[in-house]
């Protein structure tokens, strides 16, 4: 998988699974579909999702005996071909998807897409959506019927009424790629079952799902800031707090909290063992706002305010910068974004596993979203077309280790990269056609999470050993899979709610004793309908 996506738009969807509601009308709460509609629970119940079949890899370097990902400390010697012939049928293949880069070049100027396109016997031609405003040019086409073959559902930008413009604009992919059938398709078989999830709405397989990692948000520091107290190893909350306290030096500008507060309340939230969004108990929800375990995260987040352990400007812009220069001591990043500062930072990243912040509490660590969304194929595609899109897509999605993996992430040997060592590196060429175009790529179609920095094995080894740590510990959402309408259509206004009150309390407009007030208002605003939904979504299998 590439991780080209730049932080504000990965943390965007990490954010989405950790405050209440966060990826509105498209997809369910962690991954799972969007509304289901009348009777869709009763259809998801009879689906079977695509059988996962692994893909055929070099062998990783590091262990995957515990779910990690495979992890490589030098670039595989040895590549898969995973695709034994050109997927197009030599048409135009247009797609709708966003960048948070620049606009890539065009095809005429690119060697890249040349290249993608003479592998792929297709013109891949995107019309890209430049930073935000996606909804609104998603919308534009969608009224104009004037739609591309591939159309990006993304996971968290309020995409309303997504069910019904399914159901009337898109195929059904169920008889393509349920169960068994995917094995059609080797590349997409590998996949997944969380990541497909994501693509499932009212009981029906409705788009191809785009590959993002299992693991959610990370805690990350510079592990020099923390040696003077012996590092990031901590007994409980208490001892993180006296650590943190010891380490402040506001006369020397030197803080320990990025003033991210919602993000550090999640963090808190799971070493007391608060639930992934929603705990589910004998058939009956309880939201983590509801439960003691996420009050006494918020509670400790007020204690670390107090303390002056965040930074003071709440606009502070250069985290990154504040933290390589020893003027702060942690911040919170999603995955990717922890994948790609072991790539890129130059100061000892250090990432904290979460631990017990009481004798008695139960840390966990909370899983992501597992795709950032799906691709759906428009109905103005033929039957014969759709099985031409689907094997391009199989192509696209190749794993990491084959030459079709090589291809979309790095591009052209010689032209974009040269190898030395055994390590691939960009050209200049490479640097200025690649990732830009890359990027929108990813967001229509990505392959399954592995872990490779060139020239930083120490990298790959700090994330493998983390994911080693959490994944005993790796909480999943009990809702994946299952359907609230009222989750569709009020969605984005109650994390809002969520988010905006968590501040509140953090930094003192509201007491903490205003928290079980809000927490009755969120469920009467749509908190307790979503609840109801869910679980009878649930009970029903």
């Amino acid at each position: 998988m590439s991780m080209s996506m730049s932080r504000r738009g990965f943390l965007g969807l990490a954010l989405a699974g950790a405050t209440a509601a966060g990826l509105a009308a498209c997809g369910g709460e962690g991954g799972g579909a969007a509304g289901a509609g009348k009777g869709g629970a009763d259809l998801s119940r009879k689906l079977r999702l695509p059988t996962y079949t692994p893909a055929k890899i070099p062998t990783p370097d590091l262990p995957i005996d515990a779910g990690q990902d495979p992890s490589y400390l030098k670039y595989p010697e040895q590549l898969v071909r995973s695709v034994p012939a050109p997927p197009g049928d030599g048409s135009r293949i247009t797609a709708l998807t966003q960048t948070w880069d620049v606009a890539p070049p065009g095809a005429d100027k690119s060697a890249y897409l040349q290249e993608l396109g003479k592998r792929l016997n297709a013109q891949w031609d995107m019309n890209i959506v430049v930073g935000e405003g996606y909804p609104d040019k998603f919308n534009a086409i969608i009224a104009s019927d004037d739609l591309p073959d591939l159309v990006w559902f993304p996971p968290n930008q309020g995409l309303q009424r997504v069910p019904e413009l399914l159901e009337a604009k898109f195929h059904d992919l169920t008889p393509h790629l349920a169960g068994d059938a995917i094995k059609k398709y080797p590349n997409l078989a590998n996949l997944g079952d969380v990541a497909w999830k994501s693509a499932v709405t009212n009981g029906k397989i409705f788009g191809v799902a785009v590959s993002y990692s299992r693991f959610g948000q990370v805690y990350l520091v510079n592990q020099d800031f923390w040696r003077p107290v012996g590092g990031i190893g901590f007994t409980g909350a208490d001892d993180f707090f006296q650590k943190s306290v010891q380490l402040l030096d506001a006369k020397r500008n030197r803080y320990v909290l990025e003033p991210a507060y919602v993000n550090h309340v999640h963090m808190f939230s799971q070493w007391y063992g608060a639930p992934n969004t929603w705990r589910l108990t004998g058939g009956k929800l309880v939201h983590q706002y509801e439960t003691p375990e996420y009050q006494a995260a918020l509670e400790f987040a007020v204690r670390c305010f107090k303390a002056g352990l965040f930074w003071p400007d709440a606009t502070l812009a250069t985290t990154k910068e504040k933290v390589a220069n020893g003027q702060l001591g942690a911040y919170v990043e999603s995955f990717p974004g922890f994948y790609n500062d072991a790539r890129t930072q130059k100061y000892e990243l250090g990432a904290i596993v979460p631990f017990a912040a009481t004798p008695d509490a139960k840390p966990v660590y909370n899983a992501g979203l597992g795709s950032v969304g799906f691709t759906a194929i428009s109905k103005k595609a033929d039957p014969k077309r759709v099985e031409m899109l689907l094997n391009v897509l199989n192509f696209m999605a190749a794993p990491f280790g084959t030459e079709e993996n090589q291809l979309v992430n790095y591009g052209v040997e010689g032209v974009h990269f040269t190898r030395k060592d055994g390590e691939l590196t960009f050209t200049d060429r490479g640097a200025a056609e690649v990732p830009a175009t890359q990027q929108p790529i990813s967001f229509v179609i990505g392959s399954p999470t592995a872990i490779y920095l060139p020239g930083k094995p120490e990298g790959t080894r700090l994330i493998h050993d983390f994911e080693t740590k959490v994944a005993p510990i790796l909480q999943e959402r009990v809702t994946t899979g299952h359907f609230s309408d009222t989750f569709t259509t009020k969605g984005g206004e109650l994390s809002t709610m969520g988010s905006d009150m968590v501040v509140d309390v953090v930094t003192g407009r509201k007491p903490l004793s205003a928290w079980q007030g809000f927490v009755k208002k969120w469920m009467d605003r749509g908190g307790a309908a979503m609840k109801a939904e869910y679980e009878a979504s649930i009970a029903r299998g």
